[in-house]
């Protein structure tokens, strides 16, 4: 319950009086410095909230990464799949399983990021947005199988599911981390991050594996 003397003070005139007369003991600058810091500290959540829905709007590399990734893990899927009946290809499906149990963890935590991702977005069903990405990934991937012959395709894509598993974990984070211009994610990286990447990767010597591993 509020003190006596706040009751009190009800009508215009009698709240300029309390002011300029405070009761025994309320100091009133101690009164508008603790005004001073709430309306702060308003300014600051502001501020805080304002900057979380901007973040939002673009991937970190962290992100960026992540979804990179699992393009690159459902990509092998259709692989996989397309051409696991096709003459010479019956191992394909079989390397596919290989990768996803060798980067088991590494595929679950590019899961939990995107999902995390989507909840600062104020999606209400971010799990269902994650199956709903992976399948707008796999469908691309599977309209080259229907624009080329299967086999043209198995024999384009399927070398890439043996450098896949051919890759340790470092090789296959800095193969996702790679910026391709022909290959937007859903969410664009954001401006400051892209400009670290590209130049992360201008400085890694030509030779290196991550580098000749191209998607197209």
């Amino acid at each position: 319950m509020l003190p006596s003397r706040f009751c009190r003070v009800t009508r215009k005139s009698e709240a300029k009086h309390y002011l300029r007369h405070p009761a025994k003991g309320d100091h009133p600058v101690k009164r508008y410095s603790a005004l001073s810091i709430l309306a702060l500290l308003a300014v600051l959540l502001s501020f805080t909230a304002a900057g979380k829905a901007h973040a939002a709007r673009c991937y970190n590399i962290s992100q960026f990464e992540a979804e990179q990734g699992l393009r690159i893990h459902s990509e092998l899927m259709v692989i996989g799949l397309t051409c696991q009946l096709i003459p010479g290809y019956n191992g394909l499906y079989s390397q596919y399983q290989q990768f996803t149990h060798k980067n088991r963890t590494l595929i679950a935590d590019y899961e939990n990021r995107l999902i995390n991702f989507y909840k600062t977005r104020g999606s209400g069903e971010p799990t269902k947005k994650l199956h709903t990405l992976r399948t707008d990934i796999a469908n691309e991937i599977s309209q080259h199988a229907i624009k080329m012959s299967v086999t043209s395709f198995c024999n384009h894509f399927s070398p890439r599911l043996e450098r896949a598993l051919s890759m340790d974990q470092a090789t296959l984070q800095r193969w996702a981390r790679q910026i391709w211009p022909d290959q937007k994610t859903s969410t664009p990286l954001c401006r400051q991050d892209e400009a670290t990447l590209i130049k992360e990767a201008s400085a890694r010597p030509r030779g290196t594996p991550e580098r000749k591993y191209v998607r197209r």
